[in-house]
């Protein structure tokens, strides 16, 4: 039975590899008993991918593109694409070819099977050193432990979601978006493909260690209140700690006579306690931003032009 497919591919500065992503993908799409549709999202791109996405719709009739006014970031550019996929299953790709596209019938067949969600989690990482594969690694679990809402291991946001999934996803407009979360809050049934990723065919990542330390950020304040948790506790535990070594500075100097002298025991004091104290309020802070963002409700993104057909199904 035919069933309609969309692919939402966000594309920020992938000129060295837009042409050889879709030259792969179209022959994927080839083999697939699907009405298929392309949907790329250049996100403010500085480079020629918006050019060259202007020549892949215009010899590619299933092909669309969506530029936006700015860089609104990737999870801004998967909603965007999310929200004009109007089909029967909808598959998220990065276009760097690291997610290979000969997965999806993979992810349809699973589709087939009654599963919401079809997730690619990664067995092996080419092209990636040690320490990126140490820190996502810990990532990962550290989300398991503090989040309310499980994620699953290794996965980024390569994976197919059915339409209902795709509409449940759509009621979610928060500004601090945390697409790995949303992925896995609004439930369905889900299931994994595990799969081999490969080192970047071209190009450079747009993702160094300051910009994963802020998505990491990002993802436990949006899905765990563990922070804030942690914060009242330690300030708890150094506050009896504080009691307890001044009831026995009292102690000592009632009991034998000792004047205090301790200034640099004193100075050493006030300044954990005063750590303690940044610490807690950076962390309150954070969600206090967070809160404050949301309180705006400016739109997630805006559409600056389109190439090709209405992204619609018609």
């Amino acid at each position: 039975m035919t069933f309609s497919l969309a692919i939402v591919v966000p594309a920020f500065n992938e000129s060295d590899v837009i042409d050889a992503f879709h030259a792969r993908l179209g022959a994927v799409l080839d083999q697939i008993d699907a009405t298929s549709r392309v949907i790329y999202v250049d996100d403010g791109s500085s480079d020629d991918t918006w050019h060259k996405l202007g020549a892949i719709t215009g010899a590619d009739t299933r092909a669309t593109a969506l530029r936006l006014s700015r860089n609104f970031g990737k999870e801004a550019a998967m909603t965007a694409g999310l929200d004009v996929a109007d089909a029967d299953a909808v598959v998220v790709i990065d276009a760097d070819l690291q997610d290979p596209p000969e997965l999806i019938p993979d992810l349809v067949a699973r589709w087939r099977e009654g599963f919401d969600v079809v997730y690619a989690t990664r067995g092996e990482r080419d092209g990636e050193t040690r320490l990126k594969k140490f820190t996502s690694a810990v990532f990962y679990r550290v989300m398991e432990r503090l989040s309310d809402t499980p994620l699953p291991r290794d996965t980024g946001d390569f994976r197919l979601l059915s339409r209902r999934a795709v509409a449940a996803l759509g009621g979610l407009r928060e500004r601090q978006r945390f697409m790995k979360g949303l992925f896995a809050w609004i439930g369905y049934r889900q299931t994994a493909v595990t799969y081999h990723r490969d080192a970047r065919y071209a190009g450079a990542t747009k993702w160094n260690y300051w910009r994963l330390g802020n998505l990491a950020i990002e993802g436990i304040t949006s899905f765990s209140a563990a922070p804030l948790r942690v914060a009242t506790w330690v300030g708890l535990s150094a506050a009896i700690l504080a009691f307890v070594y001044g009831l026995w500075v009292l102690l000592k100097v009632l009991l034998f006579g000792d004047p205090v002298r301790g200034y640099p025991t004193l100075m050493v004091v006030i300044l954990f306690l005063g750590g303690i104290q940044l610490l807690a309020l950076g962390v309150i802070g954070e969600y206090v931003g967070r809160t404050y963002a949301e309180s705006k409700r400016r739109p997630l993104y805006y559409v600056e032009s389109r190439h090709g057909g209405e992204p619609p199904f018609t």
